[in-house]
């Protein structure tokens, strides 16, 4: 019998929480736990009102406990599943052109911000205060997502970058973590760091030309791609958090 109720609550609560907090749910509701309980032991920021609905779901359509820890499996498995398919799309910012379908850069940046529940890495050359982008981030903390974006550093472009230090388009973010390309003086004569990218829970990338401010999401063209599944968005976060575990990525500190 369908329980539209229920289904739609537990769906909604799944994508609130993430695949793995996801999973802690499934299991408190298979050991029958009531609602108090299992949102002290979720205490995951901006999913008490979805988890309550759930609850009065249960109740209001008579859905067991063990029911609703089936149905939550089941939905994560097939949410798995999914994330597995690689999907791969063009993404353009500046003018378009008819009969080609594009997704404009700032959206999808926003996009994949928004789709975070875990983990957010990013890279970015320059970077300038840009609101859509402050606040989707903003949001991702209020979630307890941790977000870290990789910075250049005026000292690093060595008179490339003019302005504000490219940190500062970051402060009004709480709990950010910012990071640089701690090289030493001889080489960074000669190098920058230059890559643009943004990686939700190792599973959604999005990897182009843009940096991100808001020149580079709605005026410029830029091109990039966004990956979706599969094994570059996990490979391309392992390689930062590995660059920051080697310490050639280092926290940005004035």
């Amino acid at each position: 019998m369908s329980r539209k109720g229920f289904e739609a609550a537990a769906e909604a609560t799944v994508l609130a929480l993430g695949v793995s907090r996801g999973k802690d749910f499934a299991g408190l509701l298979a050991q029958r736990c009531n609602r108090e309980r299992a949102l002290t032991e979720l205490a995951t920021p901006g999913v008490r009102e979805d988890v309550e609905r759930l609850y009065d779901a249960l109740e209001s359509e008579a859905v067991s406990l063990v029911e609703a820890a089936a149905y939550v499996r089941g939905y994560l498995a097939a949410t798995q599943r999914a994330r597995n398919t690689v999907q791969v799309r063009t993404v353009w910012s500046g003018p378009s052109t008819p009969g080609v379908p594009v997704r404009a850069t700032a959206q999808v940046l926003v996009d994949v911000i928004a789709e975070a529940r875990d983990e957010l890495l990013a890279m970015t050359y320059a970077a300038r205060p840009y609101p859509a982008l402050t606040q989707a981030l903003s949001e991702a903390a209020a979630r307890g997502v941790k977000a870290q974006v990789v910075v250049e550093t005026l000292a690093g472009a060595r008179g490339l970058l003019s302005g504000p230090e490219p940190a500062d388009a970051f402060a009004s973010v709480p709990g950010l973590m910012l990071w640089h390309w701690a090289r030493g003086p001889a080489r960074r004569a000669h190098s920058r760091q230059h890559a643009k990218l943004a990686v939700a829970d190792r599973r959604v990338l999005f990897l182009g030309s843009a940096n991100l401010t808001e020149a580079a999401a709605r005026r410029n063209i830029e091109a990039g791609v966004l990956v979706s599944g599969g094994q570059a968005p996990r490979r391309a976060a392992e390689h930062i958090v590995e660059l920051q575990r080697l310490g050639i990525l280092q926290p940005f500190r004035r």
